[in-house]
């Protein structure tokens, strides 16, 4: 009884599985939620990674339709902002990693901008909020940034982050 009971349930996980790799949406839409203002004008001028950054100041604009999802945002130090390289126009799946040498890599070994699906994820120190304005240090992403979403950066939900 209970191998009849495993075969069944390898079979409705292998079908369901099966399913799930015949994508239908050729395409991925996403509304940005918000903005990012810097300092820096060009993707040259931005650090590789937050922590890099030299504690930049920047400011996370939200929409005023999103600004009531903010509510309790300044209970926490640090925040993820999931962001979109609205400047990358194309991609490289393999690259030449200086840090490694100029070794031959894959793009999803990398922190590289220039990425299939162009998505950025920072984490920055919160300052304050002041209605849907978030003040926020650390920031690595360049001015008119689009912002798709933030989440709270928490230790315990494995996400490290550098502080000061």
């Amino acid at each position: 009884m209970l191998k009849n009971f495993n075969n069944t349930v390898f079979d409705l996980l292998h079908e369901d599985f099966q399913r799930s790799r015949n994508v239908t949406a050729k395409y991925v839409y996403y509304k940005p939620i918000g903005v990012i203002h810097s300092p820096y004008k060009t993707s040259e001028e931005c650090p590789r990674q937050p922590s890099l950054s030299d504690s930049v100041i920047g400011i996370v604009e939200i929409f005023p339709e999103f600004e009531e999802g903010l509510k309790g945002i300044e209970d926490y130090s640090h925040i993820v902002l999931v962001s979109h390289f609205h400047l990358v126009n194309h991609f490289d799946l393999k690259i030449k990693s200086e840090e490694r040498g100029s070794s031959e890599r894959g793009i999803f070994t990398s922190r590289s901008a220039i990425r299939p699906n162009s998505i950025g994820i920072s984490i920055v120190r919160l300052i304050k909020r002041e209605k849907n304005k978030l003040h926020i240090h650390d920031v690595d992403l360049v001015n008119g940034t689009p912002l798709l979403d933030i989440k709270p950066s928490q230790r315990r939900f494995g996400y490290e982050f550098c502080s000061s």
